[in-house]
Formats: structure tokens, C-alpha cells, sequence
């Protein structure tokens, strides 16, 4: 629940506190999640590949966010997932476009596009994909209808690091006993999000998060302020209790996950809003104490290290002083946007530079694990995805996390994808000629 400021001099006052929040660089918590029980594997043959990072070799070089790209240079039009998960994606950015009035604008790079504009662009592929029988119709027919956008990437060349997510599966309670100590919080009232293109336009699709207090907005409270001294302790604010703190630090990481009662009762938990605080990796906390090595670094080495490292925990816990606050789902696991995900299909990627729900294109390589688990290899995939979600490790044009699905396998494979590949988002031509 929101606190609303009514008195117009606190508001001004609220004014230039937010503005000094937002330059020294306030961010959001990631908040991610998905519905799948497993990750989506290629429905196609999957072709052996060495195991090298791709590199890219862009068709374009630019300081833009995004730039147009000739039809030449547009990539083939391969996708490895089916039609059936594509289409279903499809169906849950149109329920956020059909939330959001019309005429509310999206960046997509430098220009900003409206939701109506961005929904059209959605009907028109969903109508190809549903009448084109063949994948050479599809390919046509998708060229001649849209422009295609390659992101500028980390390097302004195109070149964009892909990351994975997934919705763990933690023990829990929806009461507290020894068994269960480690408490989910909701949002405390005091919360507050500030969206600063209403003081200034300049400021478009830019919001700082804080809490209320003496009729000011502050920082919110950061982890170590929760979890370590625990300011939020005796306010009712528990919506329920994990029993193992590293499960519940990743929990806050990937954003939702599901939680199983000591009853066998499957509940789902889900973002409801973060303390605004920067994210930091561990990752990068352990290889800077040279407790990891750039090689190791993996979702899987951080859990390990933390595992065996029990008198380190809770100090590294704290170094990300980023914190998410969650709430009960009814139904299906949602992403920051408010639609359910589908493993596979589903991107985030940064809401300053890209628009929500959009249609995109990517090309990476992708993990595929033996089936005892020991092996891997690696093969470079291409296809479409929705932009669905976001997060507080996802910023910039350089940056993508692709969501994997739900469990242990979604797991495996969400920890194991950080590499190089592109990334195009596509946009109905002002004159698109009809579907035959």
C-alpha cells in the first residue's frame, strides 16, 4: 500500500529529495519468475559446437540504443522452440497492452513508441505465425511486414551478454517454528515509488523507489537493515517463513518461486515490490576477494560457496543491499509487468531503453545437459521472445535474462547461460502489405 503525499509542499520537498536519489543511481531489485515446470528444450536437432562464447560480428555500429537495420542484414529467421509456446507468449503481452491506455508511450531506443502502435505489432506477427503453414511463408512474410532493431549491446557494436532466470522451487511455512525462522516480508506501508516523469518529462519511464518518513522520502531500509538488525521485526509484515536462509537469498534474487508447506500444500510467492536499492552480485564480491575465479563464476559456484562457508554468509548476504518484498499468488507466476511467463519465450531486459512486452528476436548459445546430468553442450539457437520482465541486474543495452522455467532442471540450465549473442526488436512497417 502506498502512502500518497497531499500537502503540495511536501511534495516539493519530495521533489528534490527524489532527484537526488535518482542521481546517485537508485535501482531496482530484479523481479522474475515463470510458469513452466521444466526449461524448454529445442524441438529441432541440436548440432555439437566447441565450447566458445560467441562473439558476434555486428552488421552495425552505433551509439544509439537501438538502430534500423538493412534488410540484408537481418539474421535468418530460425526458431528453435514451437509455434504453440511462441503463441502463448504472444497472448500475454497483449493482456498487458490491453491494461494500459493506447496512448502510453514506450522507448525503443532513443524514440518512443505508443502501446497502441506496439499491440498492432503483435496482431500483425500473431496472424502470421497462425496462417503461415510453412517456414518459408513465416520468413516472408515477417520481412516484408517489419523493421528490425539490433540493440547497441555493451560495446555499442552489438554485442549483448544473456543471462538466465528461473522460479526456484524453497521449504517453507506460513508460520514461524525453529524449523522455519527465515521471514518473507510484504511491503511495509511506508513504501513509496515515485514516477519522475510527473515533476519532469525528461525524467520519462524513470521511477525511484524510498519510503515515508516525517513527510519526507528516504531511502528504504537496505538488507543488512532487515535481515541484520531487523527493523521490520514485530509489525505483522511475515507472510511466511523459509526454512533455509541461501534458498530465501535466491528467492529475493530470481524474484518468485514456489513454496512447499510441511503439509505437502504447493504455494506460489511472488514480487510485490523491492527496497529500490542497488543490486550487487555475489559474484563479483567473491571473484574480488579472489574467493572465486572468472572461470567459476556461475549461479551454482556462488550457492556452493555459500554452503560451505556458513561463518561468511550472512556478512556476503548483506553486501547486496538490495531486498524484494513478496506477496501470495493465486495463480499463475507473474513477471514485473503482471503477465505469466512462458520458459523459454520470456525476456527481461531494461525498461529505460526497451519497450515492455515487445516482440524481440535473439541469437546466443544454449546449454543442452546429458541425460545423466555430467555433460554439456553447447549450440547457438535462434528465436522470438516477448520482453516481459525486468531487474535490478538486467541494465543497459547490453543486457538480456532469458527465463528458463521452473525447478531444479530450469536451474541447471538458468546458471549455467552467461553469453555473448544479439539482440532485435521488431516493429510493423508503416505500410505492411496484406497476409495472403
Amino acid at each position: 500500500m502506498l502512502i500518497k503525499i497531499k500537502n503540495n509542499s511536501i511534495l516539493v520537498i519530495a521533489f528534490f529529495l527524489v532527484i537526488s536519489l535518482f542521481i546517485t543511481g537508485c535501482a531496482a531489485q530484479r523481479n522474475l519468475k515463470g510458469e513452466s515446470k521444466t526449461q524448454v528444450q529445442p524441438s529441432k536437432p541440436i548440432p555439437k559446437t566447441p565450447e566458445k562464447t560467441i562473439s558476434p560480428k555486428p552488421s552495425i555500429i552505433s551509439k544509439a540504443p537501438l538502430t534500423l537495420v538493412a534488410p540484408e542484414d537481418i539474421p535468418p529467421l530460425l526458431d528453435d522452440l514451437d509455434k504453440d509456446s511462441l503463441l502463448a507468449a504472444i497472448e500475454n503481452s497483449l493482456l498487458f497492452y490491453s491494461r494500459v491506455n493506447a496512448e502510453t508511450r514506450y522507448p525503443m531506443g532513443t524514440e518512443y513508441y505508443t502501446a497502441g502502435e506496439l499491440k498492432e505489432t503483435l496482431l500483425a506477427f500473431q496472424e502470421i505465425v497462425k496462417k503461415c503453414e510453412s517456414d518459408e511463408c513465416t520468413k516472408k512474410s515477417i520481412m516484408a511486414a517489419f523493421d528490425f532493431y539490433k540493440a547497441a549491446g555493451r560495446d555499442q557494436q552489438g554485442t549483448v551478454l544473456f543471462t538466465g532466470y528461473f522460479e526456484p522451487i524453497i521449504q517453507g511455512s506460513l508460520e514461524r517454528n525453529d524449523a522455519y525462522p527465515f521471514p518473507v516480508y510484504r511491503p511495509p506501508e511506508e513504501t513509496v515509488v515515485v514516477h519522475l516523469d510527473r515533476f519532469n518529462k525528461k525524467y520519462e519511464g524513470e521511477t525511484v523507489t524510498g519510503r515515508l518518513f516525517n513527510g519526507e522520502i528516504v531511502p528504504h531500509y537496505s538488507r543488512e537493515d532487515i535481515d541484520g538488525k531487523g527493523v521490520l521485526k514485530g509489525r505483522n509484515l511475515e507472510i511466511a517463513w523459509a526454512a533455509d536462509s541461501i534458498e530465501l537469498f535466491f528467492l529475493h534474487i530470481q524474484g518468485s518461486g514456489i513454496m512447499e508447506l510441511p503439509d505437502g500444500r504447493k504455494i506460489r510467492i511472488g514480487y510485490a515490490r523491492s527496497n529500490g536499492r542497488p543490486f550487487r552480485g555475489l559474484a563479483g564480491i567473491l571473484l574480488e576477494q579472489g574467493k572465486i575465479t572468472e572461470k567459476e563464476i556461475s549461479h551454482e559456484a556462488v550457492k556452493t560457496y555459500l554452503q560451505d562457508h556458513p561463518e561468511e554468509r550472512r556478512e556476503l548476504m548483506h553486501k547486496n543491499p538490495s531486498y524484494v518484498f513478496f506477496r501470495i499468488l493465486d495463480g499463475e507466476n507473474v513477471g514485473s509487468h503482471n503477465v505469466p511467463l512462458t520458459a523459454g519465450r520470456t525476456i527481461a531486459t531494461d525498461p529505460k531503453y526497451f519497450p515492455k512486452g515487445a516482440l524481440a528476436f535473439i541469437k546466443l548459445r544454449m546449454p543442452v545437459f546429458s541425460e545423466d546430468g555430467n555433460g554439456v553442450n553447447w549450440t547457438p539457437i535462434s528465436r522470438f521472445v516477448l520482453n516481459q520482465d525486468a531487474g535490478g541486474a538486467i541494465k543497459g543495452t547490453g543486457r538480456v535474462d532469458l527465463f528458463c522455467g521452473t525447478g531444479v532442471d530450469a536451474e541447471r540450465v538458468a546458471g549455467s547461460i552467461r553469453e555473448e549473442g544479439a539482440l532485435y526488436f521488431l516493429l510493423k512497417k508503416k505500410t505492411s502489405p496484406a497476409l495472403k
